[in-house]
């Protein structure tokens, strides 16, 4: 297969528009699912009886394939980009809230301990002592979700949104391959970059672990 580039040069706007159309329904997603999954995970974290249930829930969610999840959606959000963004959140919640809850898991119980013998209260103990120390998990947590929403994008294409994933369709429907392999590479230069900006904003809010290495 080889790329037609007068098609790549002719197309270098749309190229650009379906780009930040795909980055903003991944991140939508992400930045969503992150919000939901914190106090689901404290919850979870904090009250034992409701963990199973939490993560089983989250894991049963994760199971229904994508384009089911955006099907089922139409009755609801119709072809809109809001159907793309909650099925995609779907999906980063499991990541997410699993991730969380092990970063929480992970705070050493004397450190939690020492802030409340100093008086901490509990919110402040989560804000300034357990969610900081749990950040290395959750932003693992965070890449995985956002590197999967970046591909999972493309599958909206089916209800009328997808961002790169029209090149895909396009391409196919006109035994183009062009547009196929264009978009095979942006989807991965978007992943690519997206996590490469995760791990410089992970170095520079948690500079303990930098001094502890």
């Amino acid at each position: 297969m080889t790329i037609d580039w007068s098609w790549l040069g002719d197309h270098t706007d749309d190229l650009a528009s379906l780009t930040l159309s795909h980055l903003e329904a991944a991140l939508s997603a992400v930045l969503l699912g992150l919000l939901i999954s914190l106090p689901l995970a404290v919850v979870a974290h904090r009250v034992r009886a409701l963990r199973g249930v939490l993560l089983g829930l989250s894991n049963v969610l994760f199971t229904i394939p994508s384009i089911a999840i955006f099907v089922l959606l139409l009755p609801v959000s119709g072809l809109t980009r809001t159907t793309t963004v909650i099925g995609l959140t779907v999906y980063s919640l499991v990541v997410l809230l699993r991730n969380t809850v092990e970063g929480l898991d992970s705070v050493p119980v004397k450190t939690k301990e020492a802030a409340k013998a100093m008086g901490t209260r509990p919110l402040r103990t989560l804000l300034t002592v357990e969610l900081p120390l749990a950040l290395p998990v959750i932003m693992a947590g965070v890449r995985i979700a956002t590197v999967m929403s970046i591909s999972l994008v493309s599958v909206a294409t089916y209800i009328g949104d997808g961002g790169l994933g029209q090149l895909f369709t396009d391409g196919f429907q006109r035994n183009f391959p062009t547009p196929v392999i264009v978009g095979v590479v942006l989807t991965l230069l978007l992943a690519l970059v997206a996590d490469a900006l995760l791990v410089a904003v992970q170095y520079v809010l948690t500079p303990w672990t930098r001094r502890r290495a």
